[in-house]
């Protein structure tokens, strides 16, 4: 028996689900990282190979298109103020912030998550960002001043985590900034 196999876009290592198919790459999670699956997926199935935080967890909830094509739910990055930035900017309001310094300025933030996650309810995040930091988290607990987008090949949204709640916001970041970013994709 093959311990690599691609049935309905999704792709098993020995029974368990790794990843799925997407527009000709294969999506797995980090967690099975190693030569045979990328050899397996690479070589033998000629598919891009793309390493993608949660993607085991969102398999295994159900929280993927049951044909197995591709993602219900959007990525997820976390943005937060860089620690070079000015510290009256950091844990406010957004109104204080608006007062004080205008909009929230992609700038003065960098990533510290990039990937998937179980959920795009804002306050389920809220929770996930405090209490259950994924693997490749890189920044502190979710606070007041961070900056969660949802993102997928459609465009994103960007949420302001408020003093009660978020607020959608614009906050305009050019690719650069992004390819800049820590990617968690691996």
């Amino acid at each position: 028996m093959n311990g690599i196999q691609i049935r309905n876009n999704r792709i098993f290592y020995y029974g368990n689900q790794a990843g799925y198919i997407e527009k000709g790459k294969a999506v797995v999670d980090p967690l099975f990282q190693n030569e045979e699956i990328q050899s397996h997926l690479t070589e033998k199935e000629g598919l891009k190979l793309e390493w993608r935080n949660g993607t085991y967890a969102r398999l295994a909830n159900g929280s993927l298109d049951p044909e197995g094509n591709g993602p219900l739910l959007k990525n997820c990055r976390v943005w937060q103020l860089k620690p070079d930035a000015d510290v009256m900017m950091k844990f406010i309001g957004y109104e204080e912030l608006q007062e004080q310094f205008g909009e929230p300025d992609p700038k003065n933030y960098r990533v510290v998550y990039d990937g998937e996650v179980e959920t795009n309810d804002l306050e389920q995040l809220f929770a996930k960002f405090n209490l259950d930091h994924p693997p490749g988290y890189e920044g502190h607990s979710l606070s007041i001043s961070d900056v969660v987008e949802l993102y997928d090949d459609s465009g994103s949204s960007f949420h302001y985590v408020d003093r009660f709640g978020f607020r959608e916001i614009s906050f305009q970041t050019s690719g650069q900034e992004q390819s800049q970013s820590p990617q968690m994709n691996m």
